[in-house]
């Protein structure tokens, strides 16, 4: 199902969910604000749009028949990292937490207000467009860190000869807490930074990227090498170079 009409202008953005009258609800709401929602309730189907048009962000429901929508979001960050909100039934924390360290940007519950969805979505296109900015102005700007070197041009890290295969966020992540070596950054902050939105007591998003993010790094989490967590403050990046002096 397609919902024609875009005029210059307005962001294009894919839904994908089986459910046929929800799509329909948030097509017509999203409409008068500035977007064009293209919908299909099928993830196979869902991925080949996503691969061949030109959205600018996909709102994916996680229970579907056939191909699930964690099965999509797999598939889709080894091609892109196009900002992806994922629907997840009830809002269990199991989804959500499966669905961030596979690459989602954020989640909402399947119970979702028209106005929070309207703010998630804001919220994860205006980060993406930011970064997107941010690694043009900085492309020739390569951060090293002993055997780590983080490429905001290209958006790509390695340690040592290894390319570390990273999600959006946590590739964000990694590089706001290395632009600030030595200082710590609290919870807030780095969702606020990465993900747009201000942060719940109970939201456990940023630790679990972070922990996933180290286990990237091959982190020894008594002795972290890297990324540091400051007890009851958030984390802070570590210099090994600057370690040994």
């Amino acid at each position: 199902m397609t919902h024609q009409g875009t005029i210059p202008g307005e962001m294009k953005i894919l839904m994908i969910d089986d459910d046929k009258k929800l799509c329909r609800l948030v097509a017509d709401y999203l409409g008068p604000m500035g977007y064009a929602l293209e919908a299909t309730h099928n993830g196979v189907k869902g991925l080949e749009m996503i691969l061949a048009g030109n959205y600018e962000a996909v709102i994916l429901d996680v229970m579907m028949p056939g191909m699930d929508g964690f099965e999509v979001l797999k598939r889709l960050r080894k091609e892109s990292d196009i900002p992806v909100l994922m629907l997840t039934a009830m809002g269990e924390e199991t989804d959500r937490i499966v669905g961030l360290e596979m690459g989602a940007d954020d989640y909402l519950p399947k119970t979702f207000s028209s106005r929070e969805l309207l703010a998630r979505l804001r919220a994860v296109t205006r980060r993406h467009s930011s970064h997107r900015k941010t690694a043009t102005q900085t492309r020739n700007t390569t951060l090293k860190f002993g055997d780590l070197h983080i490429d905001p041009g290209a958006r790509t890290a390695r340690l040592g000869e290894k390319v570390l295969t990273l999600t959006p966020v946590e590739y964000d992540l990694l590089t706001l807490l290395a632009k600030a070596p030595g200082r710590v950054l609290t919870r807030d902050q780095l969702l606020d930074s990465v993900a747009g939105r201000s942060y719940d007591v109970f939201d456990r998003s940023v630790d679990v990227h972070i922990s996933s993010l180290r286990r990237k790094l091959g982190e020894d989490p008594r002795n972290p090498r890297f990324i540091q967590t400051v007890r009851t403050a958030g984390y802070m990046f570590k210099d090994p170079e600057r370690q040994k002096s």
